[in-house]
């Protein structure tokens, strides 16, 4: 009941972590221009990993798409690569959890729903660490420019995404490892059966753990003494009748 308990625990971290991934690769705000050393306060610029927009005082926004992905900086198609990986990653995971949770009646035996259970953690633990390492670059670059001194472009600072981000890492690892913690309470139930049944099986055998020939019954009667003197005294009783 326990290993169900932390099961179901793993399946709501682990699906949380993977919305909250899934929903920062469209957002918006992965970095958000910086008013430090800066004069004009009107427009605010901020960019995502497909775009680029600005947004004046009045709240009007004009985006410009990225035009090639070949030109693109090298941090931000490894970033989409990895946020990809990890949404993809997430969806196998849910699906291999619903099929190994013990609640379920798919899977096979608890052996082969516990393996299940396991590798859909794995994945999980793979997703939040794809995601964990695309917001930490993209958050490296940023930081990376912001304390250059010899940047004289426009500087950002770190969007709401990326904490979006990091968050849903976190529960996708967290939930992932519950997740592969508990193949190993089911492998240790299955070996204590297995102990259990092999000691009754021992105890019920004992009686007949000696040799052919040598058993010993607590019941049994000694043999018969047909010795000659017995004989003679049985001869003797019945002379006289």
């Amino acid at each position: 009941m326990s290993s169900m308990f932390q099961e179901i625990v793993a399946f709501m971290l682990t699906t949380s972590g993977w919305v909250l991934v899934s929903s920062t690769l469209p957002t918006d705000y992965w970095k958000v221009s910086s008013l430090d050393g800066t004069v004009i306060t009107t427009a605010t610029y901020w960019s995502n990993l497909w775009k680029t927009c600005v947004t004046d005082s009045t709240g009007v926004s004009n985006c410009k798409d990225f035009p090639s992905m070949l030109a693109l900086h090298g941090y931000i198609q490894a970033c989409r690569g990895l946020m990809i990986a990890s949404v993809c990653l997430g969806f196998f995971g849910t699906i291999f959890t619903l099929v190994g949770m013990k609640c379920t009646k798919i899977g096979g035996t608890d052996k082969n729903k516990a393996r299940i259970a396991c590798f859909a953690g794995v994945d999980f633990i793979l997703s939040g660490l794809c995601s964990l390492s695309a917001c930490s670059l993209y958050a490296h670059r940023i930081t990376s420019e912001f304390f250059d001194p010899m940047f004289i472009a426009q500087k950002y600072e770190l969007g709401a995404a990326l904490f979006i981000g990091w968050a849903g890492s976190v529960l996708c690892i967290i939930g992932g490892s519950m997740l592969c913690f508990s193949i190993a309470d089911s492998f240790a139930k299955s070996h204590s059966r297995a102990n259990y049944i092999y000691k009754g099986a021992t105890s019920h055998s004992h009686i007949s753990s000696y040799p052919r020939g040598q058993a010993h019954s607590v019941n049994q009667r000694p043999p018969p003494d047909y010795s000659s003197s017995s004989r003679i005294q049985q001869f003797d009783k019945n002379a006289y009748v």
